[in-house]
């Protein structure tokens, strides 16, 4: 690919532009002094704006959280091209996705690196991706080739969906004839599509709310906007919210015994579940958050194929490039209107 030319020499006190969020729809720029010390210079390219993001910069998270976490770069989604590295790992000119995760130290045998004590999740509370330029260890970066470029900004989304199909596989029964998503959104689409392609022979019902974007999920078994008399094997609850205590209410009735449910959504509330019809069934319910290299791996792998590439390609919507604090204010506002994913390129 043809790198822009830039105009840093790469000496001992390189200095970085920082676009940070301060308060509800407001940024500011912060100079920062990069340390590059065996590790590699990437220059961000394509981006995406998930759901944390917009309550971030909308105010939407509880005031004490927000005064904790902020000031703060916004985006954990995203792709760029290696400009420079001092690991000697990858060639001037890769093309990379980005992993947010920073891995705690300590020693943690068995847990993976996502809900590791004392690590940390660029965009939550540490600077994310929103900088002229960003310095990560090798082991956070992972190449890809495709001429869509663009549709490699959601691969960490993608390598949630991936990191939740494979913790569902490890532990639950091997029944797999029907499974149901609850979510036509993004992670719905996305957690559709990774069990599909991981576990080709089950019938996926997905479970949602608008026939416009149940009409995307073209590849699945069945669809609904009311959920008739089905049983099914196991369940995925992508909805969140307030949708969250509806759906999981709904798996619990329809779900076979000793199902398992991967519980997805985000909720700020706390919700309400019936115990009483859990324990009569023997179900299983597991939290799935986030993800890690391998995940990040799979998920790189997945979008280089053509045919899945143009799958994850029907939920994506192409934002203006983003090249002014201005420009970062419009995104934030359009994202609004597109149904499922904005990517945009980003110029700054």
């Amino acid at each position: 690919m043809t790198i822009k030319q830039h105009n840093h020499s790469w000496g001992q006190n390189l200095i970085n532009c920082v676009y940070q969020l301060t308060s509800s729809g407001n940024i500011n720029l912060k100079y920062e002094e990069l340390n590059f010390e065996n590790k590699v210079i990437v220059k961000p390219r394509y981006m995406s704006i998930c759901h944390a993001d917009q309550r971030y910069y909308r105010g939407k998270r509880p005031q004490n959280i927000l005064k904790k976490k902020l000031p703060m770069a916004l985006i954990h989604e995203c792709c760029g091209v290696v400009l420079k590295d001092y690991s000697s790992t990858f060639e001037t000119g890769t093309s990379v996705v980005m992993i947010p995760n920073v891995i705690s130290k300590i020693s943690q045998n068995g847990i993976f690196e996502n809900y590791q004590e004392g690590s940390s999740f660029l965009s939550s509370g540490v600077d994310g991706f929103m900088k002229e330029l960003v310095v990560l260890d090798s082991n956070r970066l992972v190449p890809f080739e495709s001429k869509n470029e663009h549709v490699f900004a959601i691969t960490e989304l993608l390598s949630v969906a991936v990191h939740a199909v494979k913790r569902f596989t490890s532990n639950s029964h091997e029944t797999f004839e029907k499974i149901a998503i609850f979510g036509d959104g993004s992670v719905g689409f996305l957690t559709s599509l990774a069990l599909k392609t991981i576990i080709p022979s089950s019938k996926i019902f997905v479970i949602g709310r608008h026939e416009e974007k149940l009409a995307r999920f073209s590849f699945v078994d069945e669809t609904f906007i009311n959920l008739p008399d089905i049983k099914f094997d196991h369940a995925f609850e992508c909805t969140g919210g307030s949708g969250s205590t509806d759906a999981i209410d709904k798996i619990i009735n329809h779900i076979r015994p000793q199902g398992t449910t991967i519980l997805m959504g985000v909720s700020e509330e706390k919700i309400q579940i019936n115990v009483r019809d859990i324990l009569e069934k023997g179900l299983i319910f597991i939290g799935s958050s986030r993800s890690g290299y391998e995940d990040f791996k799979l998920a790189t792998e997945f979008l280089e194929n053509d045919s899945f590439n143009k799958r994850v390609s029907n939920i994506i919507s192409i934002g203006s490039k983003v090249d002014s604090i201005n420009s970062i204010h419009k995104t934030f506002e359009n994202v609004l209107n597109v149904p499922f994913k904005l990517i945009f390129e980003w110029n700054l």
